[in-house]
């Protein structure tokens, strides 16, 4: 088993090493951009993917934008359960994220999915919605890339087709853009 947890450790920090700091540094920008222009930010996904848009939602609606004059307009839409069974009853699963957006986003908000797959329906459908309406779209994805990395206008790929070394990844990446305001205050002004 200790052969297997280093294995795993040197997966994960390769996973990790994908990670290109330039791409990251840019949706740092649009995320600084987005709170100078009061736009609304919205982030969802499925499984463990809908868990790291919840911690990362918490992290910049409370954590980041206590350390700031202004407050991040932020929002996972995959945090209304109530919401979201209605939908899926009424018109379908792939439309879960879609609706929602339908209801509350605008041209200049900010939209961003994360996914291992690239290819779950209800989230390619919802991003293609987002561009096709103006909002400015973010796909955290892995190597498979999937339809998302066709469709979004910033794509970061995580070198790995493990679920669990994506995840991880992608929540490091939340993370970043959350510290970069929390640690880094002056950037909001």
């Amino acid at each position: 088993m200790k052969q297997w947890v280093s294995e795993y450790v040197e997966a994960q920090k390769a996973a990790l090493d994908s990670i290109p700091a330039a791409a990251v540094s840019e949706i740092i920008d649009i995320f600084r951009e987005a709170l100078k222009q009061d736009r609304h930010i919205f982030i969802f996904g499925n499984g463990g993917s809908a868990s790291n848009a919840s911690h990362f939602i918490t992290d910049l609606g409370k954590g980041a934008s206590d350390k700031l004059a202004t407050r991040f307009r932020c929002l996972s839409l995959n945090d209304n359960i109530s919401w979201i069974t209605a939908l899926g009853n009424d018109y379908s699963y792939e439309d879960v994220y879609l609706r929602q957006l339908q209801n509350f986003a605008k041209a200049g908000d900010v939209v961003m999915t994360l996914s291992v797959s690239g290819n779950s329906p209800n989230l390619v459908k919802a991003i293609d919605w987002a561009v096709n309406n103006g909002m400015l779209t973010i796909a955290l994805v892995g190597a498979k890339r999937g339809r998302l990395a066709e469709l979004a206008q910033k794509v970061i790929v995580i070198n790995s087709e493990h679920y669990g070394r994506v995840e991880d990844a992608h929540m490091g990446i939340c993370h970043m853009i959350c510290y970069a305001f929390m640690e880094n205050p002056q950037i909001a002004k």
